[in-house]
This record gives C-alpha cells, sequence and structure tokens, in this order.
C-alpha cells in the first residue's frame, strides 16, 4: 500500500494500515466512508448468497400437486356453516383463560348446601347432551344437579370434576362424555385417551364414596358443523371401551346407544334435530334408562 490515501481493499477494512494511520484527516474520512461501503456491499453479496443457498435446498413443489390439496382444504373448510367460526373463536379463546370453565358453576356450586340425610343426590355430568336435559321434567322431586357444559370434552370435564361433582357430595355420579372428544373441540383424540377421561373421573368418583354409571355415548353419523369428520365408527369403538372399563370395574353401565341409533349409526330425525343433541323424544327414551342405571347404582352402594 502506497502512503496517503491508496485505493482499499477487503484486509485493508479489517486491518488498520500503518500507512493510513499517517494520512491527514480529511482523508481519513475519506477512507471511512469507502470501508462503510465496501463493508455493506460485502454484507449484502453475503445474503444473497445465502438466501440462493437456501433456497437450492428445499424439496421442488409441483403447483400442480399444491393443487389438490389447497382445494381440498378450501372445500372442507368451506363445509363448515358460517356460525360454527364465530362459536370456534370465542371457544377457543375461552381455553385460553378457563380450560374447564370452572367459572360456570362456581358460585352456583358454593350456594348448594350439603345433601341431607337420607338425600340420594346425583349429579349428571356432561356436554351441551346433559346441559339441554331439563332433570327437573323427566325427574320431577329428584335430587338431580345438571353440570353440563356445552362443547365439553372429557378433559375439560376432568378438569372440574373435583369442584362440580366431589365436592357435592352426591351418592351417585352419571358421566355421559366423548361426543366432542369426537367432534375435536380440544384437539384430536384417541379413544384410548378418552378413555383414560372417563377412568380418571370415575376413579376420582370412587376414592371419594360416590357410585358411578357411566353412559354410552349417543349415536350420531354426521356433524353438520364439521362435515369431515366422520363420527359413527369412532362412537362405536369409544362405547365399547366404556363398557368394558365399566364391567372390569364394576361401575353400571347404560347403553343409551343401541336404544336411539339407526341403521347407520345415526340419531333419526324422530330424536334429533341435528343428529347429534336429542329432542324431547329422545330424553324420553333417556330418562327411564338413566333411572334404571341410578337404581341399580343405588342398590349396590347398599350391598
Amino acid at each position: 500500500m502506497a502512503s496517503g490515501c491508496s485505493t482499499l481493499t477487503t484486509h485493508s477494512w479489517l486491518q488498520k494500515d500503518n500507512a493510513c494511520n499517517r494520512c491527514t484527516n480529511s482523508c481519513e474520512g475519506s477512507a471511512s466512508v469507502s470501508r462503510q461501503s465496501l463493508g455493506n456491499a460485502i454484507f449484502l453479496a453475503a445474503a444473497i448468497s445465502a438466501s440462493a443457498f437456501l433456497h437450492a435446498q428445499q424439496p421442488a413443489v409441483s403447483p400442480r400437486a399444491e393443487t389438490p390439496a389447497a382445494r381440498q382444504t378450501a372445500s372442507v373448510k368451506a363445509a363448515h356453516p358460517p356460525n360454527y367460526y364465530v362459536w370456534k373463536k370465542a371457544h377457543d379463546a375461552r381455553l385460553l383463560v378457563d380450560f374447564g370453565d370452572l367459572d360456570r358453576f362456581r358460585k352456583a356450586d358454593a350456594a348448594l348446601p350439603a345433601p341431607t340425610p337420607g338425600e340420594n343426590r346425583v349429579v349428571f355430568m356432561g356436554d351441551s347432551i346433559t346441559e339441554d336435559w331439563r332433570l327437573e321434567k323427566s325427574f320431577p322431586g329428584k335430587p338431580y344437579i345438571n353440570r353440563g357444559i356445552s362443547g365439553e370434552t372429557s378433559p375439560q370435564m376432568l378438569v372440574r370434576f373435583r369442584q362440580d361433582v366431589i365436592d357435592l357430595k352426591p351418592k351417585i355420579v352419571l358421566i355421559l362424555a366423548g361426543t366432542n372428544d369426537i367432534m375435536e373441540n380440544t384437539g384430536p383424540m384417541t379413544t384410548a385417551e378418552s378413555g383414560a377421561m372417563i377412568a380418571s373421573m370415575a376413579d376420582l368418583a370412587t376414592a371419594n364414596n360416590i357410585q358411578v354409571v357411566l353412559c354410552s355415548v349417543l349415536p350420531s353419523s354426521e356433524f353438520a358443523w364439521s362435515p369431515e369428520l366422520k363420527p359413527a365408527p369412532k362412537i362405536v369403538e369409544l362405547n365399547a371401551w366404556i363398557k368394558k372399563y365399566a364391567a372390569e370395574k364394576g361401575y353400571i353401565y347404560v347403553d343409551y346407544y343401541s336404544a336411539m341409533t339407526d341403521e347407520h349409526g345415526g340419531l333419526p330425525a324422530t330424536l334429533s334435530d341435528d343428529g347429534v343433541h336429542p329432542i324431547a323424544a329422545g330424553f324420553a327414551i333417556m330418562a327411564p334408562l338413566a333411572e334404571a342405571g341410578i337404581e341399580a347404582a343405588l342398590k349396590r352402594a347398599h350391598e
């Protein structure tokens, strides 16, 4: 390098040269600008090269291969009714702040007095099917408590099981869960995972001297708001699991499914408006089955 402000090389801007140190202040300023420009250019070139390298490493995907999948996703999304997305947004937001919806019955549970001597209190634990059930009409004068919450899955019920069941000190709990597991309301679940949640509720009840009645999932061949799901075979599989578990543990099993299903594994229009939730005619079938299960559980409690 010559004395004064000679031409810069990559090495010269990385390492100060003794010759440059002898430059005048004005010359030094000029070199600084040049160094900065050169540095920016080298950085930009390196970034472009890295980007090109990373792009080259990506597997090639044919636009034609993507199109059917994109079409299928759009088709599935379009199949949901518009109000589904309104519900889903509110539902998912609630999961973040109160997964089990403990707030729903917190005040009612706290205000409920302890059972009187000889009272055969029963808690109905479930989802919207239970919530819609007007127990005072189906079981007039009975000390039956409804703790159903629309949209809930079995893991959500397990979260609130102590507050909404154990702490109410019933003699019997009647558990109806699984429809929303299959509907994937809190994400996909296997039959074994749903069974584990139901088993945990049942075992908690037993540990607290509460008799258990396990109910079959009601039939359904289609979820109108999630038409991509095919629930019928999954319901049959989960019911088989619940029935077997009840037999192994000595719990009472109430079979709503067999009394209500049609030839397609669905809930007929005579019993439901939407193929999932019973209307009055459906609850009229369920009520005596539930009562028989409760009586059997009471009998076991006195054995």
